[in-house]
């Protein structure tokens, strides 16, 4: 029972780590992207386009190609979420666009989009049913080690999960890292912290903003991928997503702006999310506050991080601000 809980937990907290590590990385910069959650979907939505697509050109009883049914969907989800960030960055570093507004905009579109093209392929497929079914694609993701099933528990709870899952640890340990050891992460914090200083020092602070609310966009939307591909197994249904989004941003502010420690905070919030299935005979009204506890847990963090004060736990403080060369 206990192996099963954390088994769900982690694949519950998967997407979770994708969203929270991108955003992560775009706020360092400064930049507060409130789209993380439309941003999520439509990384989901583009894998699942880019599968369909593929699933169809394949001549009928014809396998699939695994590295094809693979990289199609992947390429598919990193060009919709990096255009999604390209779209964010422009608006607020080049037309100093308020971030807040813009980003909750995306999130709107992105929802929209993501439900517009899902709906036209659930037409096309001529489905009696409001979801789309990409079984073949969606085994190619979810291979796992062929052994993990021989080591009981050890093998449920470590090693039973795909690529994208142990993709996602590999790159919140890179990002913290890149962070915390590299030349390149202190430029991109400096720019977060004081972006006026961080120009004056020669650092572009246009550039960095662009390139990390692109790369966190591009690793956000893997989140929305894993959650189509791996934990829906490969089963498309618009606003099935839920507010998965809103969560991963919640995570960020339970990590401390530190990536490698929103590895365990995805697992604790994957785990409190399902919580309630584990409990008999719980009333549906207790369900819904059970599903509150990631968010109650955030705050009360959030609460202790700003009664403590420690600089290296607070957010950026250039964070959600635009900056004016001209003001410098």
């Amino acid at each position: 029972m206990l192996a099963s809980f954390i088994h769900r937990a982690v694949m519950q907290g998967v997407p979770l780590l994708f969203g929270s590590t991108g955003e992560i990385i775009t706020e360092k910069s400064g930049n507060l992207n409130l789209g993380i959650p439309g941003i999520m979907y439509v990384g989901g939505i583009s894998g699942v386009i880019g599968a369909f697509l593929y699933e169809q050109s394949v001549p009928s009883g014809q396998e699939i190609n695994p590295f094809l049914a693979v990289i199609v969907p992947l390429l598919s989800c990193i060009l919709g979420s990096f255009l999604m960030g390209l779209i964010y960055a422009f608006l607020t570093t080049t037309l100093r666009a308020n971030q807040n507004v813009t980003g909750l905009a995306l999130t709107t579109f992105g929802v929209g989009f993501g439900n517009f093209f899902g709906g036209s392929l659930i037409k096309l497929t001529g489905s009696s049913l409001p979801s789309i079914t990409l079984t073949e694609t969606s085994n190619c993701f979810r291979t796992s080690l062929p052994f993990a099933d021989d080591l009981g528990w050890f093998g449920e709870i470590f090693l039973s999960y795909s690529f994208l899952a142990y993709a996602s640890i590999a790159i919140a340990l890179i990002a913290a890292f890149v962070l915390n050891r590299t030349k390149v992460g202190l430029h991109l914090r400096a720019v977060g912290e004081n972006p006026a200083t961080a120009d004056a020092a020669g650092i572009s602070v246009g550039r960095y903003k662009y390139c990390a609310t692109c790369i966190g966009s591009v690793i956000a939307g893997l989140g929305g991928l894993y959650y189509v591909m791996d934990y829906a197994n490969g089963v498309w249904s618009n606003d099935a997503f839920g507010d998965r989004g809103w969560l991963a941003i919640a995570l960020v502010i339970f990590a401390v702006w530190k990536p490698h420690v929103s590895i365990l905070g995805s697992v604790l919030f994957g785990g409190l999310f399902i919580v309630y299935n584990y409990i008999p005979n719980l009333a549906v009204s207790t369900q819904e506050i059970f599903k509150m506890l990631p968010y109650i847990v955030t705050i009360f963090v959030l609460v202790i991080v700003s009664m403590r004060k420690k600089r290296e736990n607070q957010p950026p403080a250039h964070l959600g601000l635009s900056y004016f060369r001209e003001e410098r």
